[in-house]
Formats: C-alpha cells, sequence, structure tokens
C-alpha cells in the first residue's frame, strides 16, 4: 500500500443531505479535510448572493467539496468493481475530487468579475504552492500534488480521472445539482444519480452510458437546464451580483483615489494595489466581505454606503428587458440619470446570462465539451443527442437573457415636474 492510501484505524463519516453519508477511510482525505485552507470552505457559500433568493442557499463549498469526494468515490468503487480502473489512479482522482473548489474566493463570479482572479488557477496555486494541502500531498511522493493540479488543469494524461472531474456528465455537476435544488427547496433538479452510476461504462479512457441507462441521462440534462434558468440565472440573485459588484469596483475606485475610508479594508488593499499572494487570498472569505459592508453602511461616500445598504438589507435594483430599443438609448439614460443626480457608473448595468444545456464536441473551440456517449448493444457508441429525441431537441441551443438593473426606488423619488424624470421612466418602460 502507498503512503498516499493509508487507511485510518477507523472509518470516519460526515452525515450529508444530499448523500445520507460521506465516508472517509484513508488518512491522507482525513488530513486534508482538516487543513486551514480546506476549512476556509466553510465560509464561503456555495451560491453566493443566491441565499437573498432563495432563503434556504446557505450551504457552503465545504459540503459540496465533500458530497464531490464521495460521489467519485462511489462511482471509482463501481469501476473497480468491473475491473475498469487503475487503482493506482484512485488517491489521485480522490484527491483532486475533494479539492476542485478550494481556490474559490467570497462571492467567487463577482470577486473574479471585479478583480480579474480565476478559482481553477488559484486552486492549482494553492496545491503547488506554500501551503498545508500541498506538503500533505507532497509527502505522497514526488509528484503527487503536480498530478492532482494536473487533474484540475484539465491536462493529465489519463483522461478518465479527468472526466470524473469535469466533463458534461461528472461528480461536480452531479454533486451541485442535487445539493442546490435541496437547499433552495426547488424540484427542479433532481435525477436518479445511482441509475446514472449502475449505466456506466469506461470504454478506452473516457465515461459512456449504457443505451438502457439514456433516459436517466436525458433527466440529468434536462434538470441541468431548469436549474440554471430558475435558480442560477434568476433575475433576483443576479440583481444581488450587480450591487455587490459595484460595491466592489466602487471601493477600488475609492482607494486608488485616495479616499480616507473610516473603516479601511486592510485585507482587501493588495488586491487593489494588484499585487495580492496566495497569502492574502486564502485570508479572505464571505465573513471578511460581509463585515465591511456592514460597517461601510457608515461610510462618508454616498455612493458606497448608499450600495451597502442595499445588499445588507436586500433592497436590490429592480429590472427590465434589455431590448433591441433599448441599446440605441442607452446613452440617453445614462445622460438622464446624471441630470438626475444618480450616477449611472454604479446604478445602471446590464447584465447577461448565456447557457447551454448540452453541446457537441467541436475541436479547437474555446470551451470545448466531449460529448456524452452511449454504448450500444452491439459495443457501438453514438453521441447522445443522435438518440435521444429531447436531447437532440436542444443540443447546440444557446439561451441569452440580458437585463438592464437600476434603483426604481431612486427614480420614483425625483421630482413628478423634472422632465429627466418623465424620460428615465419612458425609456425604461416604467
Amino acid at each position: 500500500m502507498t503512503q498516499a492510501a493509508q487507511k485510518l484505524n477507523e472509518e470516519k463519516v460526515f452525515k450529508d443531505p444530499v448523500h445520507r453519508y460521506i465516508h472517509v477511510r484513508h488518512r491522507l482525505i482525513w488530513d486534508l479535510i482538516g487543513t486551514p485552507e480546506f476549512q476556509r470552505l466553510r465560509r464561503i457559500r456555495q451560491l453566493g448572493t443566491t441565499f437573498l433568493t432563495f432563503h434556504g442557499a446557505e450551504h457552503s463549498r465545504f459540503g459540496h467539496s465533500l458530497g464531490v469526494y464521495e460521489i467519485a468515490r462511489r462511482v471509482i468503487d463501481i469501476f473497480k468493481y468491473r475491473n475498469n480502473w487503475d487503482d493506482s489512479e484512485t488517491m489521485i482522482a480522490l484527491c483532486a475530487a475533494l479539492l476542485h473548489d478550494v481556490g474559490h474566493g467570497p462571492f467567487s463570479h463577482s470577486f473574479e468579475k471585479v478583480f480579474g482572479t480565476n478559482h481553477e488557477e488559484y486552486t492549482q496555486k494553492i496545491i503547488l504552492g506554500d501551503t498545508e494541502i500541498h506538503r500533505l500531498l507532497e509527502r505522497q511522493g514526488e509528484g503527487f500534488a503536480e498530478k492532482v493540479a494536473e487533474v484540475i488543469g484539465k491536462t493529465y494524461p489519463n483522461r478518465l480521472v479527468v472526466s470524473l472531474i469535469s466533463s458534461q456528465i461528472d461528480c461536480d455537476r452531479m454533486d451541485y445539482l442535487l445539493r442546490d435544488a435541496y437547499f433552495t427547496g426547488v424540484s427542479y433538479g433532481h435525477f436518479d444519480m445511482e441509475r446514472i452510476w449502475r449505466v456506466m461504462r469506461t470504454v478506452d479512457d473516457q465515461i459512456v452510458f449504457k443505451l438502457s441507462g439514456m433516459h436517466a441521462v436525458e433527466d440529468y440534462i434536462m434538470s441541468r437546464y431548469q436549474m440554471y434558468w430558475q435558480v442560477y440565472f434568476h433575475p433576483v440573485t443576479r440583481s444581488a451580483e450587480v450591487v455587490l459588484t459595484q460595491i466592489l469596483h466602487r471601493a477600488k475606485t475609492l482607494y486608488q483615489e485616495g479616499f480616507q475610508f473610516k473603516y479601511t479594508p486592510h485585507p482587501l488593499i493588495q488586491i487593489f494595489d494588484g499585487n495580492m499572494t496566495l497569502h492574502d487570498y486564502l485570508k479572505l472569505d464571505e465573513s471578511v466581505i460581509l463585515y465591511f459592508f456592514q460597517v461601510w453602511q457608515e461610510e462618508k461616500d454616498e455612493i458606497l454606503r448608499d450600495l451597502c445598504c442595499r445588499f445588507m438589507n436586500r433592497r436590490l435594483f429592480k429590472y427590465v428587458e434589455f431590448s433591441p430599443s433599448l441599446i440605441h438609448s442607452k446613452d440617453q439614460l445614462a445622460l438622464a440619470f446624471k441630470q438626475a443626480g444618480i450616477d449611472p457608473r454604479y446604478y445602471l448595468e446590464i447584465d447577461s446570462s448565456s447557457n447551454s444545456p448540452y453541446d457537441l464536441y467541436r475541436p479547437g473551440e474555446e470551451g470545448e465539451r466531449q460529448p456524452i456517449e452511449l454504448l450500444m448493444p452491439d459495443g457501438t457508441l453514438h453521441e447522445l443527442s443522435q438518440e435521444s429525441d429531447v436531447v437532440g431537441s436542444i443540443t447546440g441551443m444557446r439561451r441569452t437573457d440580458c437585463k438592464l438593473y437600476f434603483p426604481k426606488d431612486r427614480i420614483d423619488e425625483l421630482p413628478k415636474q423634472e422632465t429627466y424624470r418623465k424620460k428615465i421612466k419612458q425609456l425604461l418602460g416604467i
């Protein structure tokens, strides 16, 4: 037995609302869970600002990461039972599953939009950098940490291991769909995961699915489609993200202009300056960000103060559909906002969401995706949309939704006789 595969004297379990129990049998996995870098994920929500739309969505990336590990563990056990798995890859795959999200920042996607960070790159930096996680991985043998990082970066030579963590139907997506549906309370994200496991097969270096399990795969694809449009792209959640993003933009701008904060955001200074170290990054979590949002409600700057009050007290922006007619009138809107004393840089924002529920493999395209293959009774492979009318009808379909967000309460407070108030309402159609 390798050092990485060293077993605990007694199995540890986590009670989990999605998988019932998460089983930890290896010393390395147990030690990785106990690192400061992994424990930090308890303080980062899985769904960012979604808790302001669905009040139950308070679950963390810690729970999701454990869930992805558990699914990977069970799938690997199935592959081992069928003699379709190289056991030397087990610990690399389990570590990658556990650590795949360890690089997420607070309110991850908004944070990345403002500061240009990338959570996958930070995940690799944490695995390879001066961290407790790295030291634990390196004790397992030379190059072990690099192999785990390669799985995260999708450059690991064993594509079967990579596809467990990152593909159109992988352990990551299976967990977050079920977990997010559970905590938001919606019914859209449910599918028969165990049925999918039972029809999984390996051919060469890829995961395929028996034709008899096609309907379970269809349910998964449609669940993902519904979750994106009913939960992940919910317009109220996007409004909260817009306000949060504008707060971070405003704070960064004020700092660069030499503004004297009443409550100086010391943990954010390095990222404002553009020279944040890994150590600085790991100090950031959502409790830190929310602390400053709370105290900035008392700042002298009116815009920062107002935006923070909006976020903390859920007085979010309203929206209208961003139609082609609004494209030509956005400059007029911005001018009318300025005349009304409302800064359009922070109070007028276009937000666009786009997603493809299932796509074919197009070599060379950015973000190219491997197709889902069905294993036919004669042993040949057929791409899913060739056999499924349901999936075929949505294959390659990209749905995009654009909305224009603005503070309707500020507009309603404007003097009724002012022409700019009438102009704003006319252009927005409210």
